[in-house]
């Protein structure tokens, strides 16, 4: 791919769900036939009944006509890379010489999962920050999730994305950003400290994936909390079974999660911490990103993407671009010795007592301050 500051030919977008595509969920959520329940009828087995009943309710009464309102309250625009339509959010500050900072969001996430981060990041005068901290803020939807549809070919890699990720920023005009994510938006984050294109700034995330290499050397240097990381590490690789099926099948498992939409919301149990009582994402914001995920139709191509890293053989490379790591009390705890082997330039980590896996839905606050040190960091 070119990756030049050539402009991108771009388009505004409203979302927008018609009244019958709302009636439609309405019919299908009161049509609603649950599996007979597991005997304990809890989170041991997977998604419980009695969660899926109370979330029934709460979706018939949730208001999606404002919902839109929100979601439309910010700039949206669409534009093709590599083939592929790009829908994205695109905020400019008000405030002289900000900084570029493309957001990357989660699994099952979308680019909605930074609405309540926006307007602190582009405007920190308003939340008692300096102006000279300000952003200016794209957040796309990566290939197959939210309003980047449909996929128009296959390949569409983690690090395909990162490409295509810095054509956008180019073709908008910025030679130099930064980036943050999450989950699938770190792995594409840290995709694009390893291409380290001109003027990239450095890549600010809540997770980087390193894991035991077997030097038993590396053990030596754990910490005593290190070992609490690797614990959660099997507890998620215990009740993680979409990454399997999302790397092996996930055409299969769309044909369900896109006819019925308490499936897909069952699905995304992810949002809830598989039920372990951590989760601090609440049910409104849940039934907003599941909603989203619902008339955006996007269940095969979010799945799609996990097949797409699993299908690629894997390299290891030294990330060597400035770094920096926010670790949530209870989301995956990178562990700072593999982390390092991995990331020869982690210039910022952080640790933070509360939240989790979403902490951009569940601290807003927290990540966009610490999004903001990492960078002024930086730039100093």
């Amino acid at each position: 791919m070119n990756n030049t500051n050539t402009a991108l030919e771009v388009h505004p977008f409203t979302v927008s769900v018609s009244a019958d595509d709302i009636a439609d969920l309405h019919d299908r959520l009161d049509r609603t036939r649950l599996p007979q329940p597991s005997p304990s009828d809890d989170w041991d087995a997977g998604t419980p009944n009695s969660y899926l009943r109370e979330a029934v309710e709460a979706w018939r009464a949730f208001d999606w006509p404002a919902a839109e309102a929100r979601i439309n309250s910010v700039p949206h625009f669409t534009t093709e890379i590599d083939g592929q339509t790009i829908h994205f959010v695109h905020v400019r500050s008000a405030h002289e010489g900000a900084t570029p900072l493309l957001l990357a969001h989660t699994y099952p996430g979308s680019a909605i999962d930074y609405l309540d981060m926006i307007d602190r990041l582009v405007d920190p005068v308003a939340h008692g920050g300096r102006a000279e901290d300000a952003f200016d803020v794209v957040i796309p939807d990566a290939p197959g999730y939210g309003f980047s549809q449909p996929l128009s070919s296959s390949g569409w890699t983690s690090a395909r994305v990162a490409a295509a990720y810095d054509r956008l920023m180019r073709g908008l005009g910025y030679d130099r950003y930064g980036v943050h994510g999450s989950d699938k938006g770190a792995m594409i984050a840290r995709e694009l400290g390893l291409l380290n294109p001109e003027g990239f700034l450095g890549l600010h995330v809540l997770q980087l994936f390193s894991f035991p290499s077997g030097d038993p050397a590396e053990f030596e240097k754990l910490e005593p909390g290190d070992y609490a990381g690797l614990e959660h590490m099997q507890w998620f690789q215990s009740v993680g079974g979409y990454n399997t099926m999302n790397a092996s099948r996930p055409q299969t498992v769309a044909v369900g999660l896109s006819d019925s939409p308490i499936g897909l919301l069952a699905y995304s149990e992810l949002f809830n911490s598989f039920g372990n009582g951590t989760s601090l994402v609440p049910m409104e914001t849940i039934l907003l990103e599941v909603s989203v995920n619902w008339f955006a139709n996007a269940a095969s191509g979010m799945g799609r993407s996990y097949l797409e890293d699993a299908r690629i053989e894997s390299e290891d490379r030294i990330n060597e671009a400035p770094t920096g790591v926010a670790v949530f009390a209870d989301d995956f705890q990178t562990i700072r010795v593999f982390a390092e082997r991995d990331n020869s330039n982690i210039v910022h980590w952080s640790r933070f007592d509360e939240g989790g896996h979403f902490a951009a839905l569940e601290r807003p606050a927290v990540v966009a301050d610490d999004i903001r040190a990492f960078f002024a960091g930086l730039l100093t």
